[in-house]
This record gives structure tokens, C-alpha cells and sequence, in this order.
């Protein structure tokens, strides 16, 4: 026997085989669909008797296996069905023929045949008869099972003949010797008569007749047939006959012990009658009933037991009949066939490494020269078995070696697809899947060299098969998962081929469907490049959303009485995770920036990279990069556009690399960081932008908000001086710009500002709203930069040091030939150098504006935006205030202001105030100049602070109290100057110059006198006229304004005149004389009250005359200052009467 069968288990012992083959030209699909009706009948019950008939039906059996049915009858043809076509009566006889031919093939051990004839109808079909079978067609032949039904009682009938025969002991017969076909030649000529031939001849047809009780049904019997063969046998040494009748004896207690089957098919074996698992299910309970009521021989039980062998005694034998099989060259056959039993009997009994042995065994077994089909099924057979017992990778071993032999040289037409099918069968046998997802997590598993040899077979067979797009999911599977098992030189020709196969067919994130059904996954290349951090960027400061501010009630439900809450704790702790604190916005562009490595030792091209997102409806924009050589991490920031509102969330990123299209989902990615994947989109809003009237600054504020500055514009101004920024707002968004509010507040700057730095009207603006988009709206902003003017310590210490004088008079020598030369040789604190009064530094004020914009569906959905504009403003000195001092005037209400003033520029400067000529100051100049002012009622603003308020507010308000004044003061000064030479001009302010002295010196007296000479108001220069002789009325008026009440006072009238030379003359009592007394009570007067008191002068001559008032010293007098009783200077004129 040459060819063996790998699909015998210890099973098949106790089946009858039934050839069925077609004669003539048979359609392939109508043979095997009759031929699956037919092998569906594969048990029996055997009528009036409960036992089961197993049939296995082949239909391909070499002639030469069965000639050693004598040996096994499971080997022998019983039974052969012929399937054939016939469709004229005139062909009949022709197809009879060749089903006796058909049948003289296995004549010799046939019991009966049958045969099925489709397509022949009329009186031949008509004809009754036992060994034919006539149907119309393949779809009319309902009673295909029920003829092969007869067909096997049939076969039984024969068997029981035989084994009746058989077993009766004829002891004048004489008993023929069985033969395998290699002994025939070697027992010529052997004495038959002797005692040891006999004995030869009694254990081997012993040995028979057990194994056709055991096709009988007869388990019991052919167990003690078989031991009684084994001590026959075994005393003649009869060691190939010893060997089968062990394996007999193996078979029988295999299917006594696992009527189940150990061919792996669970349940093949069972009756269909129930009578075989009644049997195995009562095999353990002597007495018990069987299916049919009827009490079992419980003998038969005994004798089974005792006879059968333990499952441990099972294998023993296997393994002596197989060692009996190893002597004999020519039943290489046998010996396999029983390793394979033997296995599978293994595997059940879960003895995996006995059973390797047995396989190993197998592997050594020489047979014939073998065909390539025929180690294909050897090596794949082995494959099974090497599975069954748990034993993967030698299993995937043996699959490979089938697979690389369906490919051979010598075979003329390889089956490429064969190989390539067995070898997806070896990839779990070597801990590999086709999964790329199986990779992701955890270490590697399996020996990545064998994994990455068996990947590059799988590619091979796929271009041979060809079928590019096998090619590129393999190497595409190849180049990600064994990517950090590549050398240098591997990556570049593994990124090389794939490349080529790409340019063909293109990789893509569709499933590969197989011709078998198999799906082959996509394969992302998540490690092309590696990405270790996605970070979802907020908008640019200037195009974030703001909500505004809700009313109270709305946002409620959100807040908590509990200062802790685990279940709020947790469920932020959630949201955190997943959902972001910032919104993006419809319609504007929004980034996502990937930390990504490129781990191939060459430039690494990625193109059309963009963002997988779910939930919003997204524009991608996909973007191409070019990554360096290793290159360690390199920010990539994807963008795209939202179309829609609600929640969006990032996913992932898709990629072109190498010709491969990947979709690299984020949850496939271990390792990532990332600060969320969902945020929301909010309406959209118009977008400004902001050009202005300025150059751009160099200089970036950093405003200690946070703010970002969009736009910086830098202005050099002198101090004092105005400047008009024209900004232009175009709305370059999609939405109509409908609000528009700004606000402005300076930063970063330690310099007291004086006046409005920042003023606008918005009004002109919103005129021109809603802006749409395109348009540009104009909005005009006033810089008004006032600084302190005051030049205190530092350059009264450098002019005295130069000996130049300050009082007033001119310089005697130009500023910036002096004094400049000190100050650039002097060493510079930085921190002095910003000090008040430092007359060359250029101080700097920074300030913002911001814009806060909305419109559009985001203003119905209460978002806005904001937009800062930043102002650098540079401050150079333009005059400076070197002195200030008072004089008092003629009039009591009046007062010289005295000025020392510096020209701190290099340029001729003309300063001006109100009512007062122009003053020319050459560069570095300095003159006094005096104005003359009316004193100040301070009275309106705020008194100092009760005695218990604490001490910062009083200071505080003490400042501003100061401040108020002196813009007041300012405000009535007007000082101007003008460079002409720069055609520049601007204020200049003495609210930081005026000191607590001069504002005094400034300020009217709480008590008011006022004087009337006959009616008319006498101050200043005012001279009135009287005539000789007249009397002349004289009032005296006191107003206290004051906050609480004065008096009673005193004062005395004295007339003198003034010689113009220094002497004043009192003696006038002929000159002038009183109406009444020369001296005036005056009662206590309350606050805001006056009180008005009258007099009479009567002048005797003619001349000019002043009147000398002086106050009485009392203690009312003494507790009011000085300032309080200045009383204005009369000075009346007598005429000679008009006659």
C-alpha cells in the first residue's frame, strides 16, 4: 500500500467502505451533489437487531490499498455506487458495460453495487431490477437516501455471512493463511502442517474475524477475537499481524471509551436509532435498562469491561504495534496511519507531548517517492494534528512547508493561490494576525524575524497571484507593525517596493475581501509618522469668542450650595477629559497641533494630512510636510474650517505616505497625550481687522492681563503735544459688524499722566454700522500725552553746579553746551534714570485699545469679540518749569504767577500764555516769564477728612483735592509753546509744578472785603473821583465764606498820601475829615453771610488820596491768618467843584 490516508482515525475500524465514482462524462457539480445525498446516509441501524452499520464512502480509492483488505477489512471496497448520465435507450447497453468494468476493478472484495442512472426514461427504465437505479434527472431522485439504505442492509447481509462464516470453528477445515501482498512471495513453499504455520494462521484469521465483528457491530466480540489473536500472534512471533491486531484491540476501546469519535467531528458516531449511546451511557452501570426496555446482558457488560483497555493501556499498545510496524519496510503506510490514530486519541485525552512523539514519528516515516499534492496533504495533515494538541507554532511550521511546496519549481503550473491561502492559515501559529490593532497595545509577541520572513512570503505569493493590492496591505501591515524590527536598509527597501506596488494600486482604508471570505482590516500607518501629543489650539486671542455677561438666575443650575461634591468632582473630572474650555467658532479657521517623530533613518514625506472629525460638519485642509531623518519631535498644526454649530470632536488625522492612504484614529494610538478631543462651535461672528494711520511698532506690549495685541503702532510726541490716530475697521469676516464698543487703558508706565491721554467720539463710528463685510469703517482717536513739566533736583543741582542762575535772568551760557556734556558723563542708574525731572530721558507710555465687536448669528447667541490695538508712545521733553513763585498784584484778587522755563529741545520754541505775549527760548534757554492771574475760590472742592479717618484716604485726598486745583489753574493759564521749525506745537501744564505755598498764594481769602467810595468798587488801579466839599459815602462789605463764623473785628481808616519817592504822609487832619468815626465794628459774621458797614469822608483840598486801613489786635484777629484780612488798596482823586 502506497498511499496513505491522513484522515483515518481509530473510528474507521468499524466502517464499511463504499466507492462511488461516475461513469462516462458526469457534470462535476451534479456528481457531488448526489455524492454529498448519498455519503449523509453514513449510519445504519440494522433491521431487528440493535446494531449500527458505519459506512465511510470515498470517491477516489487506489486499487493497490485494496489489497490489503485482508489485513484491515476498514481497507477493503465493499460496496461501489455508480453515478453515470445516460439519455437514449441506444446507450444503455454501452453504460452497463462500463459499470461491469467499473465493478471488475474491485471485484475480488465487492459485496454488491449499485447503479444510478439520470436522463434515461422509457421501457428500459421501466424494467424492475435490484442493481440499477433509474431517475429522470439529478432534481427528480427523491429515493436516492432510501436506495442506499437497501444498498447497505445488503452489505450487511453479506458481512454477517462472512463473519459467521469465519468465526465458526471448523476444526476439519483446514484454515487459510491471510497474506498482505509483499508476504505472498515469502511463505512459498513453507510447510503448512506444522504446529507453528497453524498457529500463524488461526491468530491471523482471529485477528479477521474481530475486525468484521467490529464492522458488524459486535464490539464485544471483536474485543475477545482480538486478544485472543494478540496471544496467537504474539507466541509465533507474527509481528505485522501482532501489530494490526494491537491496533484492532486499540480501535475497539478507543470507540467503547469516546463514542463521540476522535476525528474531531463531535457527534458523527452516533446511532441514529439511539441504541449506541444508550449503550455508552449505560457501559459504566451493570443491569441498567436499555433504550428498549429490556434488561441488558450484564455479562456482556463484564466481559466488555474486562476485555476493553484503559485509556492509558490504549496508547501503550499503539505504541507497540506501531514499533512492530517499524519492522517491516513496506507498511510504512500502516505505521503513519496508526501515528495519526494514535494522535487524535492524544488530543482528546489532552496528552500533548506523548502525542508529539507520536507526530515526530510520523515526520520520520520514509515513504515512496511522494507526488507534490501528495506532501502538501502530508505536510498539512501534519499542520492539523500539531494544532489539535495545542502545539501552534510547529503546526504554522508544517502549514508553511505545504505552502512553499504548493509553489515548487517542479511543478509546472505553481499554485500561488494555494500558497498564499496556507500560508494566512500559519500567521496564528506564529502569534500573527492581520490586525494591525492586535499590535497596538502591550509588547510584542512572537519572534518578529520568522513574522517579518512570513509577511515578505505573503507579498511574494500576492504579486505572483497578481494582485498588487494583496502587495500593499502586507507590506503596508509589514512596514507598521515590524517597523521597530527593521534595520536601516530593511526600511528603505521595504518603503521602496511599497512605493512601486502604490504606483499600480494605490493603498487604501478598505477591506480586502477574499476569495474564501477572509477580510483583510486596513492598515493606518500610525508609526509613518509617530505622533506622541494632539493638543486642540484655542483661536488667536483676537478671534476668541466671549459670552456675555448672563443675567442673574440664567447660569443657577450650574453652581452648588456645596462647597465639595464627590458627584460633581467626578463628573467634571469627566467632562474634563473629553470636552474642552474654549469654544471655536463657525466659519474661521481652527488648528490641532500634532507632536510628531519620524523614525525612519531617511526623509520621511507625508502628504495630504488632515483632521478626521465626527459631529460638525468639518473642512479639512489637509497640509504636506517633509520630516527630517530621526527627526525627534516637530510640531505639525492641522487646520480646518467648521461649517456647522454644536459639538465637534477630533478623532484623528488621515495621511498619504509611501502611495498609502491612512485614517489614524486617536483611541488606536497608545501613548498620546492629549488635552481633549470635543469642543464646541459656536455661531459665527464677523472678524476685524485694523489698520491705522501709524507706523507699526517694533516694540510688543505685554500687557500683564494676558491680552494679546494684534496690532502695535508707535508715535514720538513732545510733551504736551496732540495727535490724531485714524484707524480704519474693515470687516473682512462674513458676517455683518453690528456693536462695536472700545475702552482704553495705559500699562506699563510709572508716569503720572495730566489731562485725557485717550479721547474719541464713538458716535461718527456706529453712524456707519452695520458694517458689512468688506467695508471699512473710520474711527479717530486724540493722543494727548501731558507729563509732569516740573525739573526738580537733579537739574537745579547739575545748572547750580555751573554755576548758573535760576532767578530768572538769562543764561549765560546755552543748556545743551553746558549741561548735557555733565549728564552724559555722569554714570546712569538705571533706576534713577526714570525719576521725575529728568530732563534728557524720553519717557515711554504704552496703552491699549480694545475693540469689543460682534454681529451675525453669534451676537444673537450673546458671543462677542475682542480686538487691542497697542500704542507706543514715545515722550520727549519739550519745556520744562524750573521755578515757581507769586508776587502779589495791586488788586487783592489778583496775583503774579512767576515761571522759570527751560527750553529742553534742540530747536527755537516760543511759549505763550493767555493774555501775555509770546516768549522766544532759543535751544536751552531759560527765562521767566510772569502772568498775571485772578486769584482761585477753591471753596467747591472737598475740605481735608474728619480727624478720624485714616491716615492713607486723607493723603489721598489731600492729592486730589491738590490735583483738582491745579487743573483749574491750568485750565485759566493756557500756556502754549510751538516749535516752528518742526511746525509743532502742544500744552504746557503746571498742575505738577504748583506746590501747597503757591496754591495758597493763588487762592482768595475765605473772608471777602470789599470797598465801595461812593458806590463804585475800589481795587486794583481803579482811581475814583470826588469834589472838594462833598462828603463821600464810604462802605466797608465783609463775606465769609468761610465754614465757620468771624468776629467781632475792629479796623481803623487812615488817609495818607504818597509822594511817589518812598514818603507817605499821615498827617492830613486839615486836609480830610471824618463824617462820624474813623473806625468800624464789625460784629460776628456767620458763614456765607455778609455784613455791610457805612462811613463819610469829607476832603478839604484838592489831590490824590489813599486810605490806610488797619485792623485792631484782638484775640478774634489773632487765631485767622494773615492772608484773610487783605483788604484792597483806595486811592480817591479830589477835584475842585465844577462851578
Amino acid at each position: 500500500m502506497s498511499v496513505p490516508d491522513y484522515m483515518q482515525c481509530a473510528e474507521d475500524h468499524q466502517t464499511l467502505l463504499v466507492v462511488v465514482q461516475p461513469i462516462g462524462l458526469v457534470p462535476e457539480e451534479s456528481f457531488f451533489r448526489i455524492y454529498k445525498r448519498i455519503s449523509a446516509v453514513s449510519q445504519v441501524n440494522v433491521r431487528d437487531s440493535q446494531r449500527v452499520l458505519y459506512i465511510r464512502y470515498r470517491h477516489h480509492y487506489p486499487p493497490e490499498n485494496n489489497e490489503w483488505g485482508d489485513f484491515q477489512t476498514h481497507r477493503k471496497v465493499v460496496g461501489l455506487i455508480t453515478i453515470t448520465d445516460c439519455s437514449s435507450a441506444k446507450d444503455w447497453p454501452q453504460t452497463f458495460e462500463k459499470f461491469h468494468l467499473q465493478k471488475e476493478m474491485y471485484g475480488s472484495t465487492l459485496y454488491d453495487s449499485r447503479l444510478f442512472v439520470f436522463g434515461l426514461q422509457g421501457e428500459i427504465a421501466e424494467q424492475p431490477r435490484t442493481d440499477v437505479a433509474f431517475y429522470p434527472s439529478y432534481d427528480e431522485c427523491e429515493t436516492v437516501e432510501k436506495r442506499i439504505e437497501d444498498f447497505i442492509e445488503s452489505l450487511f447481509i453479506v458481512l454477517e455471512s462472512k463473519r459467521l462464516d469465519r468465526a465458526t470453528d471448523k476444526s476439519g477445515d483446514k484454515i487459510p493463511l491471510l497474506c498482505v501482498p509483499f508476504e505472498k512471495k515469502d511463505f512459498v513453499g513453507l510447510d503448512t502442517d506444522s504446529r507453528h504455520y497453524k498457529k500463524r494462521c488461526q491468530g491471523r484469521m482471529r485477528k479477521h474475524v474481530g475486525d468484521l465483528c467490529l464492522q458488524a457491530g459486535m464490539l464485544q466480540d471483536s474485543l475477545v477475537h482480538y486478544h485472543m489473536a494478540v496471544e496467537l500472534l504474539r507466541s509465533v512471533n507474527d509481528f505485522l499481524w501482532l501489530g494490526a491486531a494491537l491496533e484492532g484491540l486499540c480501535s475497539a476501546s478507543v470507540i467503547y471509551h469516546y463514542p463521540g469519535g476522535t476525528g474531531g467531528k463531535v457527534g458523527s458516531r452516533r446511532a441514529q436509532g439511539g441504541s449506541l449511546s444508550a449503550e455508552a451511557g449505560n457501559r459504566h452501570r451493570p443491569g441498567a435498562l436499555t433504550s428498549n426496555g429490556i434488561n441488558a446482558d450484564t455479562s456482556a457488560e463484564i466481559g466488555r469491561a474486562k476485555n476493553c483497555l484503559s485509556p492509558e493501556d490504549i496508547i501503550d499498545k499503539y505504541k507497540e504495534a506501531i514499533s512492530y510496524y517499524g519492522k517491516y519496510k513496506n507498511a510504512g503506510v500502516i505505521e503513519l496511519e496508526a501515528c495519526v490514530k494514535a494522535v487524535r486519541v492524544l488530543a482528546i485525552q489532552k496528552r500533548s507531548m506523548e502525542a508529539s512523539e507520536f507526530l515526530q514519528n510520523a515526520v520520520y516515516i520514509n515513504l515512496r517517492q511522494l507526488s507534490e499534492e501528495e506532501k502538501i496533504q502530508r505536510y498539512s495533515i501534519l499542520s492539523e494534528l500539531y494544532e489539535r494538541i495545542g502545539f501552534h507554532r510547529k503546526s504554522a511550521f508544517f502549514k508553511r512547508i505545504a505552502a512553499m511546496q504548493c509553489a515548487a519549481p517542479s511543478i509546472p503550473e505553481p499554485g500561488w493561490r494555494a500558497c498564499y491561502k496556507l500560508l494566512l492559515e500559519t500567521l496564528p501559529g506564529y502569534s500573527l494576525s492581520l490586525d494591525p490593532k492586535d499590535f497596538s497595545k502591550g509588547t510584542h509577541r512572537g519572534w518578529a524575524a520568522v513574522q517579518m520572513r512570513l509577511l515578505h512570503e505573503l507579498v511574494y505569493a500576492s504579486r505572483r497571484m497578481g494582485n498588487p493590492g494583496l502587495c500593499v496591505r502586507h507590506l503596508s501591515f509589514l512596514l507598521q507593525t515590524m517597523l521597530d524590527f527593521l534595520s536601516d536598509q530593511e526600511k528603505k527597501d521595504v518603503t521602496q517596493s511599497l512605493e512601486s506596488y502604490t504606483a499600480k494600486c494605490p493603498g487604501t482604508m478598505e477591506f480586502i475581501t477574499l476569495p474564501d471570505g477572509l477580510k483583510l482590516p486596513p492598515v493606518p500607518f500610525t508609526k509613518l509618522p509617530i505622533v506622541r501629543s494632539v493638543k486642540l489650539l484655542n483661536l488667536p486671542r483676537s478671534l476668541r469668542p466671549h459670552k456675555m455677561k448672563s443675567l442673574l438666575g440664567q447660569n443657577v443650575s450650574t453652581k452648588s450650595p456645596f462647597i465639595y461634591s464627590p458627584i460633581i468632582a467626578h463628573n467634571r473630572g469627566e467632562e474634563r477629559s473629553k470636552k474642552i474650555d474654549f469654544q471655536w467658532v463657525q466659519g474661521d479657521v481652527c488648528e490641532v497641533q500634532l507632536m510628531v517623530y519620524n523614525p525612519m533613518p531617511f526623509e520621511l514625506r507625508v502628504e495630504n494630512m488632515g483632521l478626521l472629525t465626527t459631529g460638525v460638519e468639518f473642512e479639512s485642509l489637509p497640509a504636506a510636510l517633509s520630516l527630517p531623518a530621526e527627526s525627534g519631535l516637530y510640531p505639525v498644526t492641522l487646520v480646518g474650517v467648521p461649517q456647522t454649530t454644536g459639538q465637534i470632536t477630533v478623532n484623528g488625522y488621515h495621511t498619504s505616505v509611501f502611495g498609502v492612504f491612512s485614517d489614524c484614529l486617536l483611541d488606536n494610538l497608545p501613548g498620546v497625550k492629549t488635552n481633549g478631543c470635543t469642543v464646541e462651535v459656536i455661531p459665527a461672528l464677523p472678524r476685524l481687522q485694523i489698520s491705522t494711520s501709524l507706523p507699526r511698532s517694533a516694540h510688543t506690549l505685554q500687557p500683564s492681563s494676558g491680552d494679546e495685541i494684534s496690532t502695535n503702532v508707535s508715535v514720538q510726541l513732545y510733551n504736551g503735544e496732540t495727535q490724531q490716530l485714524i484707524i480704519k475697521l474693515e470687516n473682512i469676516g462674513t458676517e455683518p459688524l453690528e456693536k462695536l464698543e472700545v475702552t482704553a487703558k495705559t500699562v506699563n508706565t510709572k508716569e503720572k499722566l495730566y489731562g485725557d491721554f485717550l479721547s474719541w467720539k464713538l458716535e461718527d463710528t456706529l453712524s456707519q454700522f452695520p458694517l458689512k463685510p468688506g467695508k471699512i469703517a473710520t474711527f479717530t482717536v486724540n493722543i494727548k500725552v501731558k507729563l509732569d513739566f516740573s525739573c526738580q533736583e537733579n537739574l537745579l543741582q547739575d545748572l547750580s553746579d555751573d554755576g548758573i542762575s535760576v532767578s530768572g535772568l538769562p543764561l549765560s551760557s546755552p543748556f545743551r553746551q553746558v549741561v548735557k556734556p555733565r549728564v552724559e558723563t555722569k554714570p546712569i542708574n538705571p533706576q534713577e534714570s526714570s525719576k521725575v525731572g529728568d530732563f534728557s530721558h524720553v519717557k515711554t507710555l504704552e496703552a491699549i485699545l480694545n475693540f469689543k465687536y460682534s454681529g451675525g448669528p453669534g451676537h444673537v447667541e450673546g458671543y462677542y469679540r475682542n480686538l487691542s490695538l497697542g500704542l507706543h508712545i514715545e515722550v520727549e521733553p519739550s519745556v520744562f518749569f524750573t521755578r515757581v513763585s507769586t508776587l502779589p498784584a495791586t488788586s487783592t484778587r489778583q496775583c503774579h504767577l512767576l515761571l522759570d522755563v527751560f527750553n529742553s529741545t534742540e530747536h527755537e520754541l516760543t511759549i505763550s500764555a493767555r493774555n501775555n505775549e509770546d516768549l522766544i527760548l532759543h535751544a536751552g534757554e531759560c527765562q521767566r516769564m510772569a502772568i498775571q492771574v485772578d486769584k482761585f475760590s477753591f471753596e467747591s472742592f472737598p475740605e481735608s477728612p474728619a480727624d478720624g479717618a485714616q491716615f492713607a484716604n486723607a493723603k489721598q485726598l489731600e492729592e486730589e483735592r491738590q490735583q483738582a486745583k491745579g487743573l483749574e489753574i491750568n485750565s485759566k493759564l493756557d500756556i502754549c509753546w510751538k516749535i516752528p521749525s518742526l511746525k509743532r506745537e502742544g500744552e504746557a501744564s503746571v498742575e505738577g509744578v504748583l506746590n501747597q505755598l503757591v496754591l495758597e498764594h493763588l487762592q482768595l481769602a475765605p473772608l471777602q472785603w470789599d470797598i465801595l467810595v461812593d458806590g463804585k468798587l475800589c481795587d486794583c488801579d481803579i482811581v475814583v473821583n470826588c469834589k472838594v466839599g462833598d462828603p463821600i459815602p464810604l462802605q466797608v462789605k465783609l463775606t465769609n465764606w468761610s465754614k465757620h463764623s468771624v468776629g467781632p473785628f475792629a479796623l481803623t481808616v487812615t488817609p495818607y498820601q504818597d509822594y511817589q519817592n518812598g514818603v507817605h504822609n499821615y498827617d492830613l487832619q486839615d486836609a480830610i475829615t471824618f463824617v462820624g468815626s474813623n473806625t468800624f465794628y464789625i460784629d460776628s459774621v456767620k458763614p456765607t453771610k455778609d455784613s455791610v458797614y457805612f462811613g463819610a469822608l469829607l476832603f478839604l483840598y484838592t489831590g490824590d488820596f489813599y486810605l490806610n486801613i488797619k485792623f485792631h489786635e484782638d484775640n478774634c484777629s489773632r487765631e485767622l491768618p494773615l492772608s484773610w484780612f487783605c483788604l484792597p488798596s483806595v486811592h480817591i482823586r479830589a477835584m475842585e467843584p465844577m462851578v
